[in-house]
C-alpha cells in the first residue's frame, strides 16, 4: 500500500491541493486562526485550562445579565478590556472554589439540595394550589438561564458545595469592640467648623472676554464641544398591538366565543361552609391521631343526630380559633382557597349536608355545607368589549406567530429597503431623527432597547446602510431598523458653539478669580486662625455633612487634631473656593454611640469578607491558579496606586 502511495504521490498532492485550497478561499485563514484561538488557554486552575471560547461565552452571559438589569448602560463599557478581564477573574475565582470543594470532599447531599430548592422563592412560586411543582414552568425557568432542569440542579449543587468552602471561615469571624471602635471612629468623628466661600458667580462681571480669548479656549478645550454620534433612521415594527388594529371581527365569531366561554366569564362557583376541627399534626404519633379521629367521630354522631346543633357544637369543641367563635362559619370560598381534601369534600356536598370525618394536614374536619352561590352568566352585550379585546388579542398572537418568520427573513433578504416587507405584511415604515447609541435616561419604547441600538450602530449597519436583523425587543415584538443619515461624533465649528464657549470661558475664569481671592485670604489668615472672618459654626461628620461638599468634609476631617484650631482651603473648581476653620473635635452623641453599636455586626461581616479574600488568595497559590493574559493597562495603574 505504501509503495502505491509513493508511486502516485504527485496525484495525491494534486487531490489534496484541490480539497484544501477551496476551503481557504471559502473560509479564509482567519477562520482557521479563530477556531484555534477559541481553544487557546487564557487561565489555569489546578492544571485545568480555561479556554478563550469559555471566557467569551461567560462574558456574553454576564453582558446579557447586566443589560437586562440596566438597559440604558452604554454597551461599549460592557465590551471593554477591563470588563472582559473582570469576567475572567470571576471565572478563575469560581473554578478555584469549586476545585477546593472537590479536594476537601465538600459534597452537597440530595436531601440538602431538595431542601434548598423547596425554600427558593423563585421555585416556590412555581407550585400549584395542591403543592405540586409545575414541571413545565420549572423547565421554562431553567431555559431562561440557558439550562435544562438537570443542569440547573447541578449548578445549584455546585454552588452549595462552594459556599461551604468560604462560609465556615467567614461566619466564624467576630469583630471585637476595640476593633470596631478603631475602624469606625474615623467615620463617626465629629468636628465643629466655620465656612467662608467664594462663589464664581460673584466674580463673573469682572471677567474680560475677547474673541481671541474665546477662540484660544475653544482650541484648547475642543473635546468639550464635540457633538454626539447620531443617526436618522427608518424602522419597522411587528407586534401584536399593531396587528390587533387591523383585525375585523364578524358578529358570529363574537357570539360563538361568548357561548364557548360564558362559564369562564361568569366566574367561579362559591360555597359557604361551617366546620368543626380537631387538631392533629401530620407528624403526630399515631396514637394521638387516632385519639383525635375518635373525638371527631363522636362529634359527627352528635351533629348528625341533631343537625341544628352544629353551630353550638363547633363553638364548644372546634379547635380552629378563627371560626369556632362564629359557630364554625368559614364564609364563601371558591375552588383553590382550601386544602385539597377539605375542598373535595365541600364541593361534593349538597346544601344542608354534613360530611363524614375529613382528614387533612391540619387534623380532622366535620363539614356542613350551608349555602351555594352559583355564578351569574353576564349578557352578551355587557361582555362585548371584553370579548372583542380577548378575541383580537388571540388572533393577533396567532398572526404574529405566523408572520414573525416572514418578517425576519424579509428584512434580511431585502435589506436595501423596508417597502417590500411593509407592503407584504401591511405594516407602516416609521422614522426617527437624532437617535443616539445610548438612550436618554427614562426613555421608553422600542427605540430605547439597548440590543436594537447596539445592532443599529454596529459598523456594518453604519457603513452599508442596510436593514438590521429582526430584534426581539419585548415579548411578541420584533423590530428592524436601518440608518438613512449618519452623523459621527465631531467637534462642532466655533461659530456654531460660540455662545457655549463664552459661557464656559466665563465660568472657568470666574472660578480662577474666586480661587485667587480665597487663597489670598487663606494666606493672610494662616498666622491668626482665630481672627478669620468665617460664618457661623456647624458640626459635620462623614455621615452628617450638613450640606457641605464632600471635598470640604474630607479636608476638615483630615486636619491634625493636635493643631486645632486650623484653617484649610478647598478648591471646588467651578463651584468656587472654600476656607474652613476647624475649631475642635466634638464628642459623639447618643445617636452616634447607638450607630456604633449597630455597626459592629456590619464590621463583623466586613472582617469575614476580608478573611475570605485572604483565604481565596491562599487557595489560588495552593491550586496554582494563574491568568495567562496581560491585565489591561488601566487596571495595572489602579493596582500600582493601591500598592
Amino acid at each position: 500500500m505504501f509503495d502505491s502511495i509513493r508511486n502516485h504521490s504527485k496525484i495525491l498532492m494534486g487531490l489534496l491541493f484541490l480539497l484544501v485550497i477551496p476551503s481557504f478561499v471559502l473560509f479564509g485563514m482567519d477562520s482557521y486562526s479563530r477556531f484555534s484561538d477559541q481553544g487557546a488557554p487564557v487561565a489555569k486552575v489546578a492544571g485545568n485550562k480555561i479556554t478563550q471560547g469559555e471566557w467569551d461565552a461567560a462574558h456574553q452571559r454576564e453582558v446579557e445579565r447586566i443589560r437586562a438589569s440596566v438597559p440604558n448602560l452604554d454597551p461599549k463599557l460592557l465590551d471593554s478590556a477591563e470588563a472582559r478581564y473582570a469576567t475572567l477573574e470571576r471565572m478563575v475565582n469560581d473554578r478555584v472554589i469549586a476545585a477546593a470543594a472537590d479536594k476537601q470532599l465538600l459534597i452537597t447531599s440530595d436531601q440538602r439540595l431538595a431542601r434548598y430548592l423547596q425554600q427558593d422563592p423563585s421555585i416556590a412560586g412555581l407550585r400549584g394550589a395542591d403543592g405540586k411543582l409545575d414541571m413545565e414552568r420549572y423547565r421554562q425557568l431553567a431555559a431562561s438561564q440557558g439550562m435544562t432542569p438537570e443542569m440547573l440542579e447541578a449548578k445549584v449543587r455546585q454552588d452549595l458545595s462552594a459556599q461551604q468552602v468560604m462560609g465556615g471561615l467567614q461566619q466564624s469571624v467576630v469583630a471585637s469592640q476595640s476593633q470596631t471602635d478603631t475602624a469606625l471612629n474615623a467615620y463617626l468623628q465629629r468636628r465643629e467648623i466655620q465656612i467662608q466661600k467664594w462663589t464664581p458667580a460673584d466674580f463673573a462681571a469682572k471677567v474680560q472676554v475677547a474673541d481671541a480669548d474665546l477662540e484660544k479656549f475653544y482650541q484648547a478645550q475642543s473635546e468639550r464641544f464635540r457633538s454626539v454620534e447620531s443617526a436618522d433612521i427608518e424602522y419597522l415594527v411587528l407586534d401584536t398591538a399593531s396587528l390587533q388594529k387591523s383585525i375585523n371581527l364578524p358578529e358570529q365569531d363574537l357570539k360563538t366565543y361568548y357561548e364557548q366561554n360564558v362559564q369562564r366569564l361568569a366566574g367561579k362557583e362559591e360555597r359557604r361552609a361551617s366546620h368543626i376541627l380537631i387538631n392533629a399534626a401530620k407528624d403526630a404519633p399515631a396514637a394521638d391521631r387516632a385519639k383525635a379521629k375518635a373525638k371527631a367521630e363522636e362529634l359527627l354522631a352528635a351533629v348528625r343526630k341533631s343537625p341544628k346543633s352544629f353551630a353550638d357544637v363547633a363553638r364548644k369543641n372546634s379547635q380552629d380559633p378563627g371560626s369556632a367563635t362564629k359557630g364554625g362559619d368559614l364564609d364563601f370560598f371558591a375552588k383553590g382557597a382550601m386544602v385539597k381534601a377539605f375542598e373535595d369534600a365541600a364541593f361534593a356536598l349538597k346544601k344542608g349536608d354534613i360530611s363524614d370525618v375529613v382528614e387533612s394536614e391540619f387534623g380532622f374536619h366535620i363539614i356542613e355545607l350551608t349555602d351555594i352561590k352559583a355564578p351569574k352568566a353576564p349578557s352578551f352585550e355587557s361582555m362585548r368589549p371584553q370579548l372583542e379585546a380577548d378575541l383580537r388579542k388571540q388572533q393577533a398572537q396567532r398572526q404574529f406567530a405566523e408572520q414573525a418568520e416572514t418578517f425576519s427573513n424579509s428584512v434580511y433578504e431585502q435589506a436595501e429597503s423596508f417597502k417590500p416587507t411593509a407592503d407584504r405584511l401591511k405594516l407602516t415604515v416609521q422614522k426617527a431623527q437624532g437617535l443616539t447609541r445610548t438612550p436618554a435616561a427614562g426613555a421608553q419604547g422600542v427605540l430605547a432597547n439597548a440590543k436594537l441600538l447596539q445592532t443599529l450602530f454596529a459598523e456594518e449597519s453604519v457603513s452599508k446602510r442596510r436593514n438590521t436583523a429582526a430584534v426581539e425587543v419585548a415579548p411578541n415584538t420584533l423590530v428592524s431598523a436601518r440608518i438613512v443619515a449618519y452623523r459621527p461624533a465631531a467637534v462642532r465649528p466655533f461659530a456654531e458653539v460660540k455662545d457655549e464657549v463664552r459661557r464656559q470661558y466665563v465660568v472657568e475664569k470666574s472660578a480662577d478669580l474666586a480661587k485667587a481671592e480665597g487663597q489670598a485670604k487663606l494666606a493672610s489668615w494662616k498666622e491668626q486662625a482665630a481672627q478669620a472672618q468665617v460664618g457661623s459654626a456647624v458640626i459635620v461628620s462623614r455621615d452628617q455633612t450638613q450640606g457641605q461638599a464632600q471635598a470640604v468634609v474630607d479636608a476638615v476631617l483630615r486636619a491634625d487634631p493636635a493643631r486645632l484650631p486650623a484653617l484649610v482651603g478647598v478648591d471646588l473648581g467651578t463651584q468656587g473656593f472654600v476656607v474652613a476653620r476647624v475649631n475642635k473635635l466634638v464628642p459623639r452623641d447618643a445617636s452616634s454611640a447607638q450607630q456604633l453599636a449597630q455597626s459592629r455586626q456590619q464590621m463583623t461581616q466586613l472582617w469575614g469578607q476580608a478573611e475570605g479574600q485572604a483565604y481565596l488568595t491562599y487557595l489560588k497559590q495552593q491550586l496554582k491558579a494563574e491568568i495567562l493574559i496581560e491585565k489591561p493597562q488601566t487596571q495595572r495603574a489602579e493596582a500600582a496606586e493601591k500598592r
